[in-house]
């Protein structure tokens, strides 16, 4: 018997689910039936290319899939109380769409790209919930680990920048 201790993961479709009903976007009953529609099975997407809108319908499709991954990667990281994060969607309804997430670190300082992810909406489904639950852990991965990596160096240059006046003061 081994003594090993499995990494901890969310369990993302619920927590999508939980996103969609809590933010008004969905009753509970829908948010279930829309995600497991639009997020397992085989690919393309019917919802999407059967849509009278397709660009809407992508762009929400994108927004309520990332947004909450970016949401719980932006609740891991003490962020300074000025600071943002954004994410865009670049929709193609004939190539891959683009979601950027963005850190607005406030103060007039430069933005920083968290996450740039190449996303082909309409192949965006996935075989199994365990599929996408690794799926979206590892966005949430890459969105928390540069998060935490931005927040710790605009931390420490400001730090930098506030030294030599203190240095001034005395």
């Amino acid at each position: 018997m081994t003594n090993c201790v499995a990494k901890e993961t969310k369990h993302w479709m619920s927590y999508l689910i939980d996103s969609l009903v809590n933010s008004g976007a969905l009753p509970s009953w829908e948010a279930l039936d829309y995600v497991t529609t639009n997020l397992l099975g085989d690919s393309p997407n019917a919802q999407l290319h059967h849509s009278k809108s397709p660009y809407e319908a992508t762009q929400q499709f994108l927004n309520r899939v990332y947004g909450p991954i970016v949401e719980a990667a932006s609740r891991t990281t003490d962020m300074p109380t000025e600071a943002m994060i954004h994410m865009f969607t670049d929709i193609s309804l004939i190539g891959k769409s683009a979601v950027l997430v963005v850190y607005f670190p406030g103060k007039n300082q430069p933005h920083q790209l968290l996450l740039l992810d190449s996303a082909p909406a309409w192949d965006l489904v996935f075989e199994s919930e365990t599929t996408f639950n690794h799926w979206a852990e590892e966005r949430y991965q890459w969105i928390t680990q540069a998060l935490q990596t931005i927040v710790t160096d605009t931390n420490q240059t400001l730090d930098m920048l506030k030294e030599p006046a203190l240095a001034n003061m005395s």
